[in-house]
Order: structure tokens, then C-alpha cells, then sequence
């Protein structure tokens, strides 16, 4: 029996269509596949960053820096200060310390906006608020552009077009502004409780709110089978796939009865991800078994040869 593994890519428009209207989640592929009755076969459905390694070190997982690029005297990027859950925060410059902070509840309460006290004129500059969440390898960030007036006549906040312009008083404090609340940027979210994967059938002829539901796959370690082809053994998916982020779907016989519409469905709430892969599966009649090509064995002649005789004259 052979294995047939998917590789070629056709894109369907009228099922990406509906890939975003009557079904959750971003569809990030689309096949078309056709295969012999009778074959095996898998329905690749992968992504690393689905892979399950448990966030416990929010220390090392989360953190949160501001940098400032200044243009005058002279162009140079400075790391202000960077802080992770479980660590304290860490000013670059000694002239810095105690004079600008972060609350110690930023990673509680999604606010990291950057205070700065006493301000002087070498504050001036763009600041920038990174974010870095390297578990769900998400990345932003929010530029504030600095700048210091010596009459209380021009403070103000206005916007540029591209970024917060803040003008505040020499010797005030002021507050730049970086709030994100989204639950991976705080404590106590469960991720393995919003991780799950899941694979739909939709039959030829069955609208897609029809689509019958074949697995639930979940983190935790919690599996549903719906369909009887699980318990039957004729589908089947990796028992690891958390570990190795491979969700595929496999086939362990082909048959006219698994002809349809097969989405594998990936969703992280904890890190914001949705994405749907979608396979129309086409099953063709069986492969024609290959004419032997091994030749008859030589079969020897077991009569006795016949004498040779000799004649005098």
C-alpha cells in the first residue's frame, strides 16, 4: 500500500470565499488534491507556533524595553530601560536612576508607559515601547517623539501624522503613554486551555454550517473523536502533535466515501491566532497493479543424454 503525501498547491477562490464569511479563523491554504482508491494518504496541517511548550518562564517568555533616538548634538540610540515579569527593571543610565520608571504592575495590568521626572533638555528625542513576546513570537511597539520647551505657553500633545508628538515644561513630569491589555501581556491567562485544533468534513452537497466535525485536539492533553473513521483507526493523527506542531490528518485506506471538503482549523487564543487550511479531496479509481517483470525460471531437461558411440572400419 502506498503513502501519499500532499504537495501540490492549487488555490480555490469560491472556498476561500467562504473561508471567511460562515467559518472562523484566517485560511491560510487552499488544495485541491486528487488520489488513488485504496491509497494512503496525509492532509498536512502544520505550524510552529502551535507548538506546546508551556509558558511557565513569563521572566524569560515576556519583556518590555524603551529605546530613544536622539538627532542632536549628534545621532545615537540609547537604551533606556527594560524590564520581564519577575525581574526588576533596569535602567541603562546611571543619571536615569530614580528619575525614570515603569510601574512594578506593568505585566499585571498592561501599563507600560514610561515615566520621567524632572525632565531636561537632553530628554529630547523619539521614544519607542517594544514589546516582545517570544512564546507566541509576537512583536510591537509604539514610537513618542519628545520634545522640550522652556514656556508653559507651548506645552502640548498633538499628532504628526505618524506618531504622539509630546512638548512638555524643562523641570515637569511627564508620562509616555504604552498601554496594551491584550491577556498575553498579563499574568494569569491559561494558555493550555485555549489552545486547540480541530479538523471539519463537509460531504459534497453540505452547506458549510453542516460541515460535520471529525477531532477536537486541545493542549491540555484533552482529545474528542467524533467521527466513527477515528475509532475505527482509518484516520488518525500524531498523539504528539502539541510537541511537534503537526496536526495532519491520516488516511489509512482511501475510499469514494472520502471524497469532500476537509478544513484543519488552529487556533491560540492566548497568542491571537486563527488560521484554516482547507483540502478538497478528490478519490480516483485504484492503481492498476504492476505487470511482473521477473522472467520464468529456466526449467532443465532431465532426459538423459543420448550416447555417443563410435564406429571402427
Amino acid at each position: 500500500m502506498t503513502l501519499f503525501h500532499i504537495f501540490a498547491l492549487f488555490f480555490l477562490p469560491e472556498v476561500l470565499g467562504q473561508g471567511s464569511s460562515s467559518r472562523p479563523g484566517v485560511v491560510v491554504e487552499a488544495r485541491n488534491i486528487t488520489l488513488p482508491a485504496g491509497s494512503r494518504a496525509v492532509l498536512p496541517c502544520r505550524s510552529p507556533r502551535m507548538v506546546w511548550t508551556q509558558d511557565r518562564l513569563k521572566d524569560r517568555q515576556r519583556v518590555v524595553h524603551w529605546d530613544v533616538v536622539r538627532s542632536s548634538p549628534e545621532y545615537s540610540v540609547e537604551r533606556v530601560l527594560d524590564m520581564s515579569p519577575g525581574a526588576k527593571q533596569r535602567v541603562y543610565n546611571s543619571f536615569n536612576k530614580g528619575r525614570v520608571s515603569l510601574s512594578e504592575e506593568a505585566f499585571n495590568d498592561g501599563n507600560f508607559s514610561l515615566v520621567i521626572n524632572n525632565v531636561v533638555t537632553t530628554d529630547k528625542g523619539v521614544y519607542t515601547c517594544n514589546l516582545h513576546h517570544h512564546y507566541c513570537q509576537v512583536h510591537q511597539n509604539i514610537q513618542i517623539q519628545l520634545n522640550v520647551t522652556k514656556s508653559a505657553r507651548k506645552e502640548r500633545r498633538y499628532w504628526d501624522g505618524e506618531k504622539t508628538v509630546l512638548v512638555v515644561l524643562l523641570g515637569s513630569s511627564v508620562v509616555l503613554p504604552c498601554v496594551n491589555r491584550r491577556p498575553l501581556w498579563r499574568e494569569g491567562a491559561q494558555e493550555e486551555q485555549q489552545q486547540v485544533a480541530h479538523w471539519d468534513y463537509q460531504a459534497p452537497g453540505v452547506r458549510p454550517d453542516r460541515a460535520e466535525r471529525l477531532v477536537d485536539l486541545y493542549a491540555s492533553g484533552e482529545r474528542r473523536d467524533y467521527g466513527p473513521l477515528f475509532r475505527q483507526h482509518k484516520m488518525s493523527i500524531d498523539p504528539d502533535a502539541f510537541t511537534l506542531g503537526d496536526f495532519s490528518l491520516s488516511f489509512a485506506e482511501l475510499s469514494p466515501a472520502d471524497i469532500g471538503l476537509y478544513s484543519c482549523f488552529l487556533h491560540h487564543h492566548y497568542c491571537g491566532i486563527q488560521e484554516r487550511r482547507i483540502f478538497r479531496l478528490t478519490v480516483g479509481p485504484p492503481t492498476a497493479a504492476k505487470p511482473s517483470t521477473t522472467r520464468p525460471p529456466i526449467q532443465s531437461n532431465d532426459l538423459p543424454e543420448p550416447s555417443k558411440t563410435t564406429s571402427n572400419y
